[in-house]
């Protein structure tokens, strides 16, 4: 038989060890079981935001033409610490959202995955698109069609500093016709804003921008008889503050724009000259919100400019300088992160110099909203007002409504579609010499990711203009291409 053995004081020590141990094995599957439960899934996956420039509106978003879908300002993206291809610029957690003073709109992540080149502390993205193009314009009887080839390069330069923020960012296209006939359309933009922190509640910001465009010969300004329209210029500057006084938060911004317009070549050989539209815009923006809940914050932001003309006089003898004011009203909401936006209503003016022309106001309407229904899919909705100083003889100018919607889905993880509509009605003084007019685009998309370099494109747009008694203008395009990203 064996002798029973007493238990030695090691023994004693060592079993309630081994207990412990046991136990600890069982409580881990049960502690992983708990952490994958309540894991957000797919559906609860989060969409980030940023600010839109202020003064855009929804149809112009990222400075593009909103005729192809290229264009499209829709932006969302994966949850900032769980995608890997997320920049690192996006994943900072010292990044302010600018929600005061600006329109909100969802990032664009899965279009920006290319990782950059670092130089020193700044983080370079370029992009470069080749697209060929086949464009038809009707007009009445008329028609006319071009192929044409379409080079685009831009580019983002951002700061990866613990405080403050400098972001520049440009680029442009340009086009080179390859049969047919139409007026070509370069493009130029670029942007360097910096964000200054200053302290916890308070935000500075200075930007500086310059744009350029080709004004298109369907626009109520251009000419009638002229082989290639007016070159447009921008030149912007504006400074601005942010502060956060608790349940209240209130800003402050100053905005520089100069305008000046190119020759126009007209169909008999000669030029003229539209010096007399050159101008410099100036406003003062003030602006304040009432933090409701985290939720709903109300505002009400006032707006009092002056735009002075080079000459005082245009060609007609009209005084074209003006002061314009505005009053807003409206709710910024962020109900989720797959919900957000604001919507505003107001009253703006513009009172001119001259006595022979009207005032030119009304009503005011401007939103943007941000939905992402489910992952992968993004959709913005926007409406915006807008009021356009006219060159024709006796008329003040036009009011214009624009309504919107874009959006983007991922049909599967290298393939996203791409879509865009708006509808523009630009409205004149009744008894007026112009006509009413109203803007319909639709567009649609393809791209396709190779690898995060290479991308292949496909895009077709459609674009109708009509008036009261003149005739409707209508413009198809169609595009292949690709975009080379950096």
């Amino acid at each position: 038989m064996t002798r029973f053995q007493p238990r030695t004081k090691s023994t004693r020590v060592l079993r309630p060890a081994a207990w412990l141990l046991a136990g600890c094995a069982l409580i881990s599957p049960s502690a992983a079981l708990a952490q994958a439960l309540l894991a957000p899934t797919d559906d609860t996956a989060a969409t980030a935001s940023a600010a839109t420039q202020t003064g855009t509106a929804a149809i112009q978003a990222g400075n593009a033409s909103p005729e192809t879908t290229g264009s499209i300002s829709t932006e969302a993206g994966e949850p900032l610490l769980t995608d890997p291809t997320v920049d690192e610029d996006f994943a900072r957690t010292n990044l302010r959202e600018n929600s005061v003073d600006g329109l909100r709109q969802q990032l664009d992540i899965a279009q920006d995955a290319a990782s950059g080149i670092r130089l020193g502390s700044f983080i370079l993205k370029p992009t470069l698109g080749q697209t060929f193009n086949f464009e038809k314009t009707k007009t009445g009887s008329d028609t006319e069609s071009r192929s044409f080839v379409e080079t685009g390069l831009k580019g983002t330069l951002t700061s990866d500093w613990s405080r403050h923020e400098l972001s520049i960012s440009g680029g442009g296209t340009w086009q080179r016709n390859v049969s047919g006939s139409g007026e070509t359309e370069p493009t130029a933009d670029f942007e360097a804003a910096l964000r200054l922190d200053i302290s916890n509640d308070t935000t500075g910001t200075l930007k500086a921008g310059y744009r350029f465009e080709r004004e298109d010969a369907s626009d109520p300004n251009a000419i009638a008889n002229a082989t290639s329209q007016s070159n447009v210029n921008q030149y912007t500057l504006g400074a601005g503050i942010e502060h956060d006084f608790g349940i209240l938060r209130g800003s402050a911004k100053v905005d520089f724009d100069r305008y000046t317009y190119g020759d126009v070549d007209l169909d008999n050989g000669t030029s003229l000259s539209r010096e007399d539209r050159d101008r410099n815009e100036g406003a003062l923006t003030l602006r304040v919100g009432y933090e409701l809940s985290p939720a709903l914050m109300p505002f009400l932001e006032a707006s009092a400019g002056r735009s002075i003309y080079d000459l005082r006089q245009d060609t007609l003898g009209f005084e074209r300088s003006y002061d314009n004011y505005g009053l807003r009203a409206g709710i910024e909401a962020d109900l989720g992160e797959k919900l957000t936006g604001e919507i505003a209503l107001g009253y703006e003016t513009y009172r001119f110099d001259d006595n022979r022309l009207d005032e030119l106001g009304g009503v005011t309407i401007d939103g943007l909203i941000n939905w992402s229904p489910q992952r992968g899919t993004n959709i913005t909705y926007g409406i915006s007002t807008g009021l356009e100083p006219s060159t024709t003889p006796g008329e003040s100018g036009a009011m214009t409504y624009t309504l919107s919607s874009n959006g983007t889905h991922e049909l599967r993880s290298n393939l996203t579609a791409r879509w865009s509509n708006s509808l523009t009605f630009r409205n004149y003084p009744s008894g007026g010499p112009s006509e009413d007019e109203k803007v319909w685009m639709t567009g649609a998309g393809l791209t396709w990711d190779v690898n995060r370099t290479l991308a292949l494109t496909g895009d077709v747009s459609y674009e109708r203009t009509t008036r009261e008694t003149a005739p409707s203008t209508d413009t198809a395009r169609v595009g292949v291409g690709l975009t080379l990203r950096r």
